[in-house]
């Protein structure tokens, strides 16, 4: 697995707060970071839309392109993780995640690839997902901001 990108910090930011940044155009998208944040008891997680000036700011060394291609995590500290190997260290944030987690690390480069899959058809998964989902994602997305 690639090392994690080190951000410059020179944002003030809560030393506790991990950021996970989002398309927020992509209904699947919203609806997966809304299950997510179900999942994050802990309220330890940020999220923030990409193409915000803040998330802008964040991905400054990534093309709009590379931006806009998959999520993006980024801890207290700096580091930064994207696409598939953003995955083990989102999952081990999360209840009962340290398991998967560990699972999806051993093999980083499958993860990656179903990842990106997955990201290259997200338009069709978000068909799938009823309207009423979407809205309460959008909820708690609203309420953690």
């Amino acid at each position: 697995m690639p090392e994690p990108v080190m951000m410059p910090m020179d944002m003030a930011r809560d030393p506790t707060e991990w950021i996970l940044l989002y398309d927020p155009d992509c209904g699947f998208c919203r609806w997966s970071l809304g299950w997510v944040l179900a999942a994050d008891r802990g309220r330890r997680l940020r999220p923030l839309r990409l193409g915000s000036p803040e998330a802008d700011e964040l991905l400054a060394d990534l093309t709009p392109e590379e931006r806009m291609a998959s999520w993006h995590l980024v801890a207290p500290d700096g580091r930064r993780w994207s696409a598939g190997y953003a995955a083990p260290p989102l999952l081990r944030l999360l209840p009962a995640g340290r398991a998967p987690a560990a699972a999806l690390a051993a093999a980083p480069e499958i993860t990656d690839r179903v990842y990106r899959w997955v990201a290259d058809h997200r338009s069709k998964f978000s068909k799938l997902i009823p309207e009423q989902g979407k809205r309460r994602a959008d909820e708690r997305i609203a309420a953690r901001r």
